[in-house]
Order: C-alpha cells, then sequence, then structure tokens
C-alpha cells in the first residue's frame, strides 16, 4: 500500500488496486456485473460480511474501490462509496442518514437539483429545509431545531462562486451534535479539504474537475467511517452505484488533476484579472480576487481560487444574448471543469428552475455568466470573451 505521508501528487498517481499475475503496471479494467465463489461455505460468508471481498459490481468492484480509495486519501477521509453522478450522491446521502420529520440547515446558494431536492422531493417525507445566505453565516445557530439533524452547503458555492467559512461552520455542527456535509465540487481535494475544517462528510460531482475533460459522469460521497456505513447499505439496495468503467476514467483522471488544476486556476485568475477592468463588466467574483468578499476565507481554507469565475455584464438579457452568441471558441454548456473553457447563462440554464426571488438572493441575474476556465491558452481564452464582449 502506498505511504499515508506522500504528497498528494504521489497518492493520486500510485494508489492503485494489487497487481494481477500478469503484473501490469496500469490497473486494468474490471468490466464485470458479478463475481464467481470458490465453494458455498465462501459465498456465505461472503454474503454475511463475514469475509471482505467483491460480490457485485453495484455492491463494490476492484475499479470503484480503487477511485473511491484515491478519494478518501485525498480528502483525510476514513471511507466512501462512488455513485453515478453527483446527484445520485447528494440525493443517497441525505435519504440514507435522513428519517420523516428531520431538519436541514443549508446554505442559500446551492446547485439547482439540490434545491429542488430540499424544495420538491423531501417535503414529501416530512424532510424540512432552513436557509441561510452565505454571507450571514453567524445566522445559523438561529435556525437550529430540536429536530436539526444535518448542516449543508457549497464552497465555492454554484454559480455565485461564494465562499463559506467551513471552520465557523464545522465548529457550530460539533458545538450541537449536528453532522456537517460540504460540496466540495467547485475546489476538489487538491484545492480544499473540509474534513480539516470540521465537516463529516464531503461530497464530489468527479464528472467535473475530477474527470476534467468532460467525458464520464460520476459522483462519491467520503467521511466518516459509520455514516459511509448507513450510504452504502442503502446505496446497495437502491442501487445508484458507478459503472466500473467510468471508475477506471475518473481514476485514471486523478492523476492528473494536481497539475491540471494548477493551469485552471492560473488561467482563470487572470481572465477574472482582465474582466475586473473590462468596461463592459459590472462586476467579477472570483475567490483568489482581493476584490472578492470571503477572499480572506478562500486564502485560509483553500490552496487556489479554482477555474470558476463569475461574472456580471452590462445591459441585462438583450446584452446577455449577444455575448453568449458571440463567443467563437468558448463552449456553450451546463457543463463545468472541462479541459475546454465554457461559458453558462445560470438564470436561464442550470438555475432556471429557482423563483425570481430565490435567484435574486444568492446574486443570480440576468446578465450573469458563469465562466468555467479551461486549458487554452490564456490569451486566446481572454481574446474570445473580449471580443464578444465588444459586440455588446
Amino acid at each position: 500500500m502506498i505511504k499515508k505521508s506522500y504528497h498528494f501528487e504521489t497518492q493520486a498517481v500510485r494508489t492503485q488496486t494489487d497487481k494481477t499475475q500478469f503484473l501490469e503496471h496500469s490497473t486494468p479494467m474490471y468490466l464485470t456485473s458479478g463475481f464467481v465463489f470458490e465453494d458455498s461455505e465462501e459465498m456465505r460468508a461472503a454474503f454475511a460480511e463475514e469475509k471482505e471481498r467483491n460480490l457485485y459490481s453495484r455492491f463494490s468492484n476492484p475499479n470503484t474501490t480503487e477511485f473511491v480509495d484515491k478519494i478518501c486519501k485525498l480528502e483525510g477521509a476514513e471511507d466512501g462509496y462512488a455513485f453515478a453522478t453527483g446527484m445520485a450522491a447528494v440525493f443517497s446521502t441525505f435519504a440514507a442518514l435522513l428519517d420523516a420529520g428531520d431538519h436541514i440547515i443549508s446554505a442559500r446558494s446551492v446547485f439547482g437539483s439540490t434545491h429542488t431536492l430540499f424544495t420538491k422531493y423531501f417535503p414529501k417525507w416530512n424532510i424540512e429545509t432552513s436557509y441561510f445566505k452565505v454571507d450571514e453565516v453567524e445566522k445559523v445557530e438561529d435556525l437550529i431545531k430540536s429536530n436539526t439533524k444535518i448542516i449543508y452547503a457549497e464552497s465555492p458555492t454554484n454559480p455565485g462562486v461564494d465562499i463559506l467559512d467551513l471552520e465557523f461552520l464545522g465548529k457550530i455542527a460539533k458545538k450541537h451534535n449536528l453532522l456537517l456535509i460540504i460540496d466540495n465540487c467547485f475546489a476538489t481535494p487538491y484545492l480544499q479539504n473540509p474534513i480539516k475544517f470540521g465537516a463529516d462528510l464531503v461530497i464530489h460531482s468527479a464528472t467535473k474537475l475530477i474527470d476534467g475533460q468532460g467525458r464520464v459522469l460520476g459522483g462519491v460521497t467520503v467521511g466518516r467511517k459509520e455514516l459511509i456505513r448507513e450510504i452504502y447499505l442503502f446505496s446497495r439496495n437502491t442501487g445508484p452505484a458507478l459503472s466500473p468503467f467510468n471508475a477506471w476514467v475518473l481514476s485514471k483522471s486523478l492523476e492528473t488533476l494536481a497539475v491540471r488544476a494548477d493551469r485552471h486556476c492560473e488561467n482563470a485568475l487572470k481572465l477574472a484579472t482582465f474582466l475586473e477592468a473590462h468596461p463592459k463588466v459590472n462586476w467579477v467574483k472570483y475567490p483568489f480576487l482581493k476584490s472578492h468578499p470571503q477572499y480572506e476565507i478562500a486564502k485560509k481554507q483553500m490552496k487556489l481560487g479554482g477555474n470558476i469565475a463569475a461574472f456580471e455584464i452590462k445591459g441585462g438579457v438583450k446584452a446577455g444574448k449577444t455575448f453568449f452568441d458571440s463567443v467563437k471558441m468558448c463552449s456553450l454548456s451546463a457543463n463545468l471543469g472541462d479541459t475546454r473553457t465554457i461559458v453558462t447563462h445560470p438564470a436561464s440554464t442550470t438555475h432556471s428552475k429557482l423563483a425570481d426571488e430565490d435567484k435574486n438572493v444568492v446574486g443570480i441575474t440576468d446578465g450573469m455568466v458563469r465562466c468555467s476556465v479551461g486549458l487554452e491558452h490564456i490569451d486566446d481564452i481572454i481574446n474570445d470573451i473580449d471580443q464578444a464582449l465588444k459586440k455588446l
């Protein structure tokens, strides 16, 4: 086994399954739905969990195990489980740990589909959610009820790129014996480790920067072993497991995460700095810009600022349409974390299901653009966005 003392990059590259009799240098794909047993007693012992081994790929598979082991090492977690998508990870984590009548406290700035879970589906099971604004974390304690079980947040947030003080939330959760769950998708394990600041569980949409090349879907939840056990049992019976092929791709992707993220962040900071001085832009938010409201918190808990910059163009909806129709190199897509730079209009796409009031509260304006800064040459990225802005 790889030593725990190795650096992030080494852990990401060298954490692998045991070699087979063929002594391969790179982990093979285990594209099998099930596994065989030597005899009836071994089969009985395996299903009774007296013997730890692979039974069925909905439960575990060597490729998914390798991927989860890497994320656990990189996040400093005890255990984890991998899912078919990021939203499968979010839903299954909550569904496994919550009972009817429980209460969630969440930052108001969350991904649109997560917001839909909280407002449309969980209420059907008598699970209630209370929201706090990202700039009012001091009010979290006021929202705690006798049936509160979980504090949940993204940091950085999607799409506003706001930063929450994870250490502050961790102390509140510990004081009141609550679970703190953090969506760490925008930061990845390379840029931020919420468990160090008190998180009990960390969720990723591996579809984003962890894959990094827009190829496969995936999700993962890691954290305290006893909590992951409940999530595993729920998922084993409900079936949201990550496919072995996608797990193999994602594990390979982790080998280059550090070098990719370094360039993503370098490009994103340069683009944000350029946009901050642009006459057609009202405001820019990027965690490592000194103008960011939570700049000091970002510097405390993040290694670099990530690859997402949010900015508002002047001219509202009409100008926004012109901008998106004018980009030439950048992609119009709802995805993020790709090698290719992507510009998205959250108000009409990823967060379109939110009421206007909810959009306004979290800063999603008609002119807001979420830019997932890619790995192209920074001059080409800036030039494309600049020529589109000049047409406003």
